[in-house]
């Protein structure tokens, strides 16, 4: 009979997904606590309502930015524009269903561009403004942030361009389906779960992944290899782009207008927030999407609790910073060392 090999505590430990789930899990332990009616649920017209609904179908605007972030944060870079260039999309998405920017009909069924052509326009100029990122970071050599930054400021400023400063309201109902539709669920996790797939084959069933992983964790070393650094970071820049071009079409959807102002405002702190709670160092190296993805949950689900609990909107910026500083103590070195050195496997005794 063969023996059983012992549990190996320290591969649980080396895991992304251990701390990001041991946090949601204790965030959704403080509500059964302290807020007993936060986990009612309810069925209406067939479709689930409740909070643990609201946090992933709020936070998928996260999850998509997450997603393009992770790559970007992998090759030790950062993209502090992700919301601008959804603030952009939106903008994009707008005049291309109503070019006159005021809607003279509120029908349901009126678009001036079929919905395919939007999405992929939309999408197109969002990957472009990644490309820019990317060229600025790659090719120019500038430190990313300060690449980044330059998208991040101008980008509302093109928007409101593109809309003349108007909050175009759309009343196209196909288009509002994407972030107000239901499918059982809400159909923006089927996005998110679509832009995850496709991500997930691109990373770990390919040899981008490897790439952005040995970029990430020496670029100079990976160039004397052989490995095109520079395309590597522009393809995670682009895909950063797109991923935030499609949270863009998601958040415009589900509030029916383009809002430059608003739409996307300080989610790049968010999704960034969210790839370091999944374990993926600012420095670059491994990554893990789903970590990521549940990250992104982990965020979410603590500006529901504190809405739930009735801390004011403002608080929420100090909470978050809280977060912030316990998630640089638990991934320190000496919080890690420590974790290692419990959780690693202990000889049988003979």
């Amino acid at each position: 009979m063969a023996s059983r090999r012992p549990l190996d505590l320290s591969r649980i430990g080396e895991s992304k997904l251990l701390f990001p789930i041991v946090a949601l899990v204790l965030i959704l332990l403080f509500d059964l606590i302290f807020e007993p009616g936060f986990f009612a649920m309810e069925t209406v017209d067939g479709h689930l309502f409740g909070n643990l609904i609201d946090i992933p179908r709020n936070g998928a605007t996260i999850m998509l930015l997450a997603l393009g972030m992770t790559l970007v944060i992998a090759t030790g870079g950062i993209d502090l524009s992700v919301g601008a260039v959804m603030a952009i999309s939106a903008s994009v998405a707008a005049i291309l269903i109503h070019p006159d920017l005021q809607p003279l009909t509120r029908d349901p069924n009126a678009t001036a561009t079929p919905l395919p052509i939007v999405l992929l326009v939309t999408l197109a100029v969002a990957t472009l403004c990644g490309l820019w990122n990317g060229l600025l970071v790659a090719y120019g050599n500038i430190q990313p942030m300060v690449a980044t930054l330059i998208l991040m400021i101008a980008g509302r400023g093109i928007a409101q361009l593109l809309t003349e400063g108007v909050r175009v309201q759309i009343f196209y109902e196909p288009y509002a389906f994407l972030g107000n539709g239901w499918v059982i669920l809400p159909v923006s996790l089927f996005v998110v779960a679509a832009v995850y797939l496709g991500a997930w084959f691109g990373t770990r069933r390919t040899s981008l992944g490897l790439f952005i992983e040995s970029v990430g964790i020496n670029s100079r070393a990976s160039f004397y290899s052989g490995i095109g650094e520079k395309q590597v970071k522009l393809v995670a820049y682009m895909f950063c782009g797109f991923c935030a071009g499609m949270a863009g079409l998601v958040a415009s959807s589900n509030i029916r207008t383009s809002d430059a102002n608003n739409i996307g405002l300080d989610f790049e702190l968010d999704a960034i927030l969210a790839v370091v709670i999944g374990g993926t160092s600012l420095a670059g190296g491994r990554f893990s999407l789903m970590a990521s993805l549940v990250g992104a949950l982990v965020i979410q689900a603590i500006t529901t609790s504190m809405y739930a609990a009735g801390v004011p909107a403002n608080a929420l910026l100090a909470i978050k910073g809280t977060v912030v500083i316990i998630v640089i103590l638990v991934f320190s070195a000496q919080v890690r060392d420590w974790v290692r050195a419990r959780t690693s496997a202990r000889p049988a005794p003979t």
